[in-house]
């Protein structure tokens, strides 16, 4: 399994789509911060990651400082560091009187609409949720706004055309649509992750970019393989047909740490999935990812987190119990 695949099936992601928008020209609408946004959409979530997707007519996203972006039916916009934004059928407007977030998703459905009566631009908000470190390793190196365009695909028309479905199940009176909704927009937004890496071009850093890199793929691959193994430079260098040298300046210029420092990580990453999702005592954990001891174990996950494996599974099952006396009945 490659490195993509192995962190989405071990780390757990919730997703959804959260607003449908149709706007006619001329029109703007302000988007907040994911930060501002995520209390309201995810309720302990660490990290929000807010996307939209085009599906009818075209629009312009803005953001401070950054030059407007022309957006096309079938282009999935994506704003890996939670920047507020303004889309807008023309450069320049100034949105519109914002309806606040919290009464937009008090509607059944979640619509809006309006604008001058022009050419209708339709879109999907929606989001993904996840583990804080996690965000940090997938989007480290993204540019501010990221755009893919799913109709190149035979995967992405396949997903629009359920999401499509999906929506029009989530009006329905039939149980069960908002969850294949959700599911869809995981889908969604991995399927974009994964155009992203095929297009991307050279000069770009960060962990997708490694994902995509022939040697760092390599490395990365059996990295989170056999995550318990004890790996040496040596041996990944041997497994992405390469010097030591030359995989070491690599990971590094790539990932930003050294594979053996990227190896602790990952691990801590695992261990942090595996006290959240398991009554599993420490030691066995420990021996799961890699390390002889529970001792050496518990040191690493401290450096990492900052407080004891023990102390981090309680707060994390307190959070847990508080989001769902939130999201209850």
């Amino acid at each position: 399994m490659d490195a993509l695949s192995q962190t989405l099936r071990v780390v757990q992601l919730v997703g959804a789509i959260f607003i449908q928008g149709r706007f006619t020209a001329p029109w703007c609408y302000q988007s907040p911060r994911a930060d501002d946004a995520a209390p309201l959409l995810e309720p302990g979530a660490e990290r929000v990651v807010i996307f939209h997707l085009i599906t009818e007519g075209e629009c312009v996203v803005e953001l401070d400082g950054q030059p407007p972006l022309r957006l096309v039916a079938g282009d999935v916009v994506v704003f890996p560091h939670g920047d507020a934004h303004r889309m807008a059928s023309e450069a320049g407007m100034a949105p519109a009187a914002p309806t606040a977030l919290a009464q937009l998703l008090q509607r059944r459905p979640r619509q809006i609409s309006y604008g001058g009566g022009g050419a209708t631009t339709r879109l999907l908000c929606g989001y993904l949720a996840c583990e804080a470190r996690l965000a940090r390793m997938l989007l480290t190196g993204l540019p501010p706004v990221l755009r893919v365009n799913v109709r190149g695909a035979e995967a992405g028309i396949w997903l629009e055309a359920s999401v499509r479905y999906a929506l029009a199940e989530a009006r329905s009176p039939r149980p069960g649509g908002e969850g294949v909704l959700s599911k869809l927009s995981e889908v969604l937004f991995i399927e974009v992750l994964r155009l992203y890496i095929n297009g991307q071009s050279e000069g770009r850093t960060g962990w997708l970019a490694g994902v995509g890199d022939r040697i760092v793929g390599a490395a990365l691959n059996a990295l989170h393989q056999r995550p318990a193994h004890a790996w040496t430079l040596e041996e990944l260098a041997r497994v992405a047909g390469t010097s030591r040298s030359v995989l070491a300046e690599r990971f590094q210029h790539l990932v930003g740490s050294s594979p053996i420092q990227y190896l602790t990580q990952w691990r801590m990453v695992l261990a942090a999935n595996l006290l959240c999702r398991s009554k599993a005592p420490l030691a066995r954990i420990a021996e799961d990812v890699g390390y002889q001891t529970d001792t050496a174990f518990i040191r690493a996950f401290w450096r990492e987190y900052g407080v004891p494996p023990a102390t981090w599974r309680r707060s994390r099952a307190a959070a847990q119990a508080k989001a769902l006396v939130h999201n209850g009945p």
